[in-house]
């Protein structure tokens, strides 16, 4: 039956979309059908006339914790695959920057790589408190290409970028605030309740003049932003069949397979 549940769904919540990340049992890893509807469901929204604020979350106890490892593989022997995938993280990246309704991201536990960047692509930012975020792109081998390079110079100073995105360490719930890489922390158990309350205060304010300071800010992210998405993606894709992610990606992967056999046995 998990193969037939949808990987992204969205829900109404009055003039509020609740866009979940639903791949549970893998923490909402970043799979190839999850990293399409990504790429596609900010046009969507934007085309419900009857929207007017979004919540962005994750089933279950994860945000996301980043590419699956199945779909990373794959990427190592099939260049159509790659190209296909820096594609769609442009995309995604200048979707969510021109996207005209406010989003807040309700990170409700690991948000992780690409699951980091679309919780920093968000207009507001509110974390469980047990909730952290990490960026480990380089550690597995990889440029930062999918918005580490692209949002966290416009959200903190340069120097903690570099510290957390050369080292991949991961940032807790509090220390994300202190940075300005979040709004606030939350209690878990409040969490969806206080980002749907946000969501809605939003939704309530004047739309067009609401749309129209999102959309001049978003003019600014973009221009400071464009040059260096475009040198992390191209740089990103050559990283992907370099031998260090191979190596590492395999090891980890292998990792994965044998807690996985041994869960099962138990």
């Amino acid at each position: 039956m998990s193969d037939l549940r949808p990987v992204l769904t969205v829900a109404a919540d009055g003039d509020v979309r609740v866009v979940t990340l639903n791949r549970p049992e893998r923490l909402n890893g970043v799979s190839e059908e999850l990293h399409r509807r990504l790429s596609e469901v900010w046009r969507e929204l934007a085309e419900d006339t009857g929207a007017r604020a979004v919540v962005l979350t994750g089933a279950g106890r994860a945000f996301s914790a980043g590419g699956d490892f199945d779909h990373l593989l794959r990427h190592h022997d099939d260049p159509e695959l790659r190209d296909r995938s820096i594609r769609l993280d442009r995309t995604i990246q200048t979707d969510m920057m021109r996207f005209p309704l406010p989003v807040v991201a309700a990170v409700n536990g690991p948000a992780v790589g690409l699951g980091c960047s679309l919780a920093l692509g968000c207009d507001l930012v509110l974390m469980a408190e047990d909730a952290y975020l990490a960026d480990p792109h380089v550690s597995v081998g990889l440029v930062a290409g999918d918005g580490g390079v692209t949002l966290w110079p416009l959200l903190t100073s340069l120097l903690r970028v570099k510290e957390y995105l050369f080292t991949g360490d991961r940032i807790p719930a509090a220390t994300a605030v202190e940075l300005g890489l979040a709004n606030r922390i939350v209690a878990p158990a409040d969490l969806m309740d206080e980002a749907l309350a946000l969501a809605r205060r939003l939704a309530a304010q004047p739309a067009e003049a609401l749309r129209a300071t999102k959309a001049a800010l978003a003019t600014v992210v973009e221009q400071v932003s464009r040059s260096g998405m475009e040198v992390a993606l191209q740089a990103e894709r050559s990283t992907m069949t370099s031998p260090d992610h191979i190596r590492i990606i395999n090891d980890l992967a292998t990792r994965a397979r044998r807690r996985t056999d041994h869960s099962e046995e138990d």
